[in-house]
């Protein structure tokens, strides 16, 4: 019993010696704090109030966290919310997506859509398939695919090996493209077996030269496989039109720099325009090179902001013969995207889709070329809703990067330059990576994909139309200052093309 006691209390004495002495380490860590932070000449918070100063940094921190799981409403938040996310992953789990007891969405603000639903509702018995459309009626090897959603441009680099290949392989179940990015043509693209739009960037990745030209031999070694539907040469992008892409060389691998044709460990940046393309002639030149020396559907992705060139553009076409016009043009909105920008590009420069992707629309049937070059639509478009709205204005394909990545587990945590994202998507940590797994994220890649087109026919269907790609500027309205809304055939007039494509 004595012993017992005495174990006990040289126990209490020994944890009592230890308590004091991390206290102490503990003053003293609060004594160096403190002397640091009123000696400094950086920060006036820490040199008026040390230490206590220090959790302003920490408060703002952890803010964005604690707004989004405990603050803000389902509504609130940017670029997405909580109920555009929620939405995303039940759809990719294939859970019941349906509500009750009414809309928790406003339809007062200025801009929202609403879709008018018609008296006589298409029966089930009357629902045709989404259509097929083919793209590059001048390509030796034309494209031609039904599928409506398909994956944005996402670099290999920007995001890592597991997110690709679980894009791949689950585009392929579902029967939509991938977009490779500026990032080259990674053997995870080709692994999954999905169908590849090869994106060419302002630094050629992938297809460039010792000098960083365009390398005709790459091109073709590209083209040559199969899955590699289209080329798509990327004039800028939503986050940063007028820029180049950035990758950080902590995350240029050895397998990146191979891939395009870089150093390892060092920042990987893309000019900020193509400099052998000055010019709408110097434009159409260098698109019906690559479509001859590939033989594949060849366009470009753009954001507009000025649209004069455009005008030239389309006007320089029907000069040469509808023959020479791009097969796509991919309508980026500016409104922001995947790539880390400085924040005055992405919140300031571009239109965004709404108002750019008719404008393209109507340039394209004034200069009769509308039955020619399809329009791909990107940005922001994550839901049925939005992609709803772009089919309505005259998208034939709408393009999302952010809504897939959701779809593979991302919670907006916002960490996608830094390669700490949690989820292991837009990281090059082995250990982060470990927590997607390909396979199941694969399955949510697919079935994401499968509820957009399934959810875009039932708007069309509630409109009266057999599917999707026949909703019309008439079946949508938006709302106006005045609280009323307005159809978009008003908004956007049709125009009767000059000339038959």
């Amino acid at each position: 019993m004595r012993d017992s006691f005495l174990g006990a209390l040289n126990f209490v004495q020994i944890a009592s010696t230890i308590l004091v002495f991390v206290l102490g380490i503990g003053f003293l860590a609060v004594v160096v704090m403190y002397v640091v932070d009123k000696t400094q000449k950086t920060h006036a918070i820490r040199r008026n109030f040390p230490v206590i100063g220090r959790f302003r940094y920490l408060f703002e921190e952890l803010g964005e966290y604690f707004r989004q799981y405990f603050f803000a409403m389902d509504r609130e938040e940017m670029p997405f919310n909580r109920a555009q996310r929620s939405w995303i992953y039940r759809a990719a789990k294939g859970i019941d997506n349906t509500v009750a007891f009414g809309s928790t969405k406003d339809l007062r603000p200025v801009g929202t859509p609403i879709f008018v639903n018609c008296a006589y509702p298409v029966l089930e018995a009357d629902i045709a398939p989404i259509s097929e459309v083919e793209i590059g009626s001048h390509a030796r090897i034309p494209y031609r695919t039904s599928s409506i959603l398909n994956v944005s441009a996402m670099s290999y680099g920007a995001i890592s090996k597991p997110a690709v290949l679980a894009l791949s392989n689950g585009s392929r179940m579902a029967g939509n493209w991938m977009n490779t990015g500026e990032g080259g043509l990674s053997p995870y693209h080709l692994e999954g077996g999905a169908d590849i739009v090869f994106q060419i960037g302002t630094a050629k990745y992938g297809v460039r030269d010792k000098e960083g030209q365009l390398s005709d031999d790459k091109l073709r070694e590209v083209a040559a496989h199969e899955q590699v539907r289209m080329i798509e040469l990327k004039l800028s992008q939503g986050a940063k039109p007028g820029k180049g892409g950035i990758l950080p060389g902590e995350k240029v691998t050895q397998a990146i720099a191979d891939i395009r044709g870089i150093h390892v460990g060092e920042d990987s940046i893309s000019p900020n325009r193509h400099p052998d393309i000055e010019s709408a002639s110097d434009l159409l030149d260098m698109l019906n090179h690559i479509r001859d020396v590939t033989g594949k559907p060849v366009g470009f992705k753009s954001v507009i902001g000025a649209y004069g060139w455009l005008n030239e553009l389309f006007e320089l076409i029907n000069q040469r013969g509808i023959e020479s016009a791009p097969d796509f043009i991919t309508v980026d909105s500016g409104d922001g995207g995947t790539g880390a920008a400085p924040m005055a590009l992405i919140d300031s420069v571009g239109l965004p889709i709404r108002e750019s992707l008719p404008l393209v629309v109507d340039m394209l049937t004034q200069n009769g070329l509308r039955g020619r070059i399809r329009v791909i639509a990107s940005g922001k478009l994550i839901t049925p809703t939005e992609a709803a709205v772009a089919l309505c204005m005259g998208a034939d394909f709408i393009n999302s990067a952010r809504g897939f990545m959701f779809s593979l587990g991302c919670i907006q945590a916002l960490q996608c330059n830094l390669n700490t994202c949690p989820t292991g998507i837009t990281t090059h940590d082995k250990a982060l990576q470990r927590g997607l797994d390909i396979t199941d994220k694969a399955q949510r890649v697919k079935q994401y994909s499968k509820t957009m087109h399934k959810e875009l026919g039932i708007i069309a269907h509630s409109c009266g139309v057999s599917e999707p790609r026949k909703l019309k500027r008439m079946h949508c309205r938006i709302v106006q200052h005045d609280g009323r809304s307005i159809s978009l055939d008003e908004l956007y007039p049709e125009i009767a093309p000059n000339k038959v494509a």
